[in-house]
Order: structure tokens, then sequence, then C-alpha cells
């Protein structure tokens, strides 16, 4: 009797579990679908990962190194390039794909700067770099200055205004509106003379003069020397090398001053440019017709415009 007693309890046991028991709720039971699509997302990473740094190789540029170029002088070096494989990875993680256009890049900055290279004058910005800078030389012209800082202001464009020292004293509240809308500003020396034909003392006191003006009007000292006409002689880059300036001329000359149609200088400008350009105009009639077209024409063929000190950066 008592054997029989405990084949009943063990009976009763069993279907209490039974009835109890499920399945989807076991510890021990493994949901084979969810598993296999975390491996499954696990190793659809490890490819993307494993692909983008594959990928990379392609991708890189070495930097290269400021130099003095036979016929456009002291040029400016730019950064290379190495794609941030982890970073990159993060972006393209969500889609689970290879996206060049979300790939993320380090920048790296060549060995020899500007700053390493002798005294020399400056043309131009890196020949590859897809950016060009307006340089307004500013002596006359004084009525069209406020309409050219609107132009420039209503298109996002920011220029390097060259003014010279004299015409800084006498129109002091154009020098600090040209600065508060963010331009740089430079020296165009004192009262506009031919620099190649001056001493070494009166090079030196037409840049200095003109930058004690400057500094009085903006707080700051001009790093970028324009001189008048692009007339200047070795002593000239020299001597503004000696107070940490250097010399800046042109590539691409809008000819304003003889007052072309903005068709005319259109053509001329847009004939010329090349990345790397720098432009030369002033406060004239021409520029204050055609700079919105120009503005548009060359921002149409994919270049950007910034100031000297863009222009002339490392920077990609």
């Amino acid at each position: 009797m008592y054997r029989y007693r405990n084949y009943i309890h063990i009976i009763v046991f069993i279907m209490i579990v039974m009835v109890t028991f499920r399945i989807d709720q076991n510890p021990f039971a493994t949901n084979d679908q969810a598993v296999f699509s975390q491996l499954t997302a696990v190793n659809n990473e490890d490819a993307l990962y494993q692909e983008i740094k594959e990928k990379s190789v392609t991708y890189n540029e070495e930097p290269q190194d400021a130099y003095i170029d036979r016929v456009w002088k002291k040029t400016p070096g730019r950064n290379g390039r190495q794609v941030d494989i982890d970073s990159s990875f993060e972006r393209m993680k969500k889609g689970g794909k290879f996206q060049e256009d979300l790939l993320v890049y380090e920048q790296i900055k060549p060995k020899t700067s500007m700053e390493d290279l002798p005294a020399a004058p400056i043309y131009r910005g890196h020949p590859e770099k897809q950016m060009v800078s307006f340089l307004i030389n500013v002596s006359w012209g004084t009525e069209h200055v406020p309409t050219i800082l609107t132009i420039l202001k209503e298109n996002k464009v920011k220029a390097t205004f060259f003014i010279e020292g004299q015409w800084a004293k006498e129109h002091v509240d154009y020098v600090k509106m040209i600065q508060e809308q963010g331009h740089t500003i430079g020296n165009h020396a004192y009262n506009h003379p031919d620099m190649a034909k001056l001493s070494r003392g009166e090079i030196l006191r037409q840049i200095q003069d003109t930058n004690k003006v400057l500094h009085a009007i903006t707080g700051k000292n001009p790093k970028w020397f324009a001189p008048p006409s692009g007339s200047f002689s070795d002593q000239v880059i020299v001597v503004a090398d000696g107070l940490k300036m250097n010399t800046i001329l042109w590539t691409v000359d809008t000819i304003d001053w003889k007052n072309p149609s903005v068709n005319v200088m259109m053509k001329r400008v847009m004939g010329k440019i090349h990345p790397g350009a720098t432009i030369l105009m002033h406060p004239t009639t021409s520029i204050v017709n055609g700079l919105p077209s120009l503005i548009k024409a060359i921002k149409d063929q994919g270049y950007q415009i910034g100031t000297i000190d863009k222009l002339l950066s490392e920077n990609r």
C-alpha cells in the first residue's frame, strides 16, 4: 500500500509540472532565432569595419610641403588626409554598408610650412586647393566701399582689404566697418609710392607707419603686405619679412581701374580662374556692378571664396 501511494505522488507531481511549466519561460531554453540575428549583426559589422579598413588606403593622401616655385615663388603646403576608421564605421554601421560620403578624415600637417621658407613673394594658394581669394586694394574709391561690403555680406563672402595708411587715417569708420564684417585687413603702404624705387629706410617707414595706423583702429598688426601697383624689389620682400609680414601679389587682375563692362571683366576673370587664384580688384564702379555675377560664376565653378589667411592655410 505504501509503495502504491509513492507512485500516486510521483504521477501527481508530474501532472502538476506539465500543467504549470511553459517552455517559453524556461531559462535554460535558447531562442535560436534571436541568437542567430545577433551573430549575423556582429558578423556584418565586422565585415563592414574590415571593408572600411581595406578601402581607406585608396583615400589616404600624403601631406605636401610648402615650397618655392620657380615662377609663383612661395607656395603653401597642403595637409594630407587619413581615414579615421573607427569614426567612419560609427557613421556607416546604421546603414550596414560602405558609403564614401560618410568617411571621416583626419588631416596630417606637412613637415615644411611657409614659415620655414626664406623671404619670397606670394602669388597664389596651393594649386590643388579649390578656393580663390579677393584682394581689394583700397586707397581711393571711398564711395563704393559700403556697397561692396553689402554685396559681400549678402553673398556670405569674406575678402582681404589691403588698406593704404593715409586712407585709413582719413576713413576710420570704414576700416572699422570692414573689420566688424569679418574681412581680413592688410597693409597697402602709407601713401601709394613705387616701393621698388625706395631705400630700405623709406620702405620700412611706409610699412611701419601704416601698421601703426591700422593697429590703432583695429587693435591688430597686419600679417600681409600688398605693394602698390605690384611694384617691389627684393629689398621690399626682405623688409616685410623682417616685420613678420608676407608680401602678397596676384594671379588674376580684373583691370577694374580701366572701367571695363561687366561682360568684359567677367570673361577676363573666368578665363583665368584656377585653384588657389588671387583676384585683384579695387572699390570701383565696375566691381560694384559686376561683383554679384562674379561671385556666382566662381561658386558655380565649384570654388570657395575665402580670405588670404584661409587660402594660404594648409587646411584642405
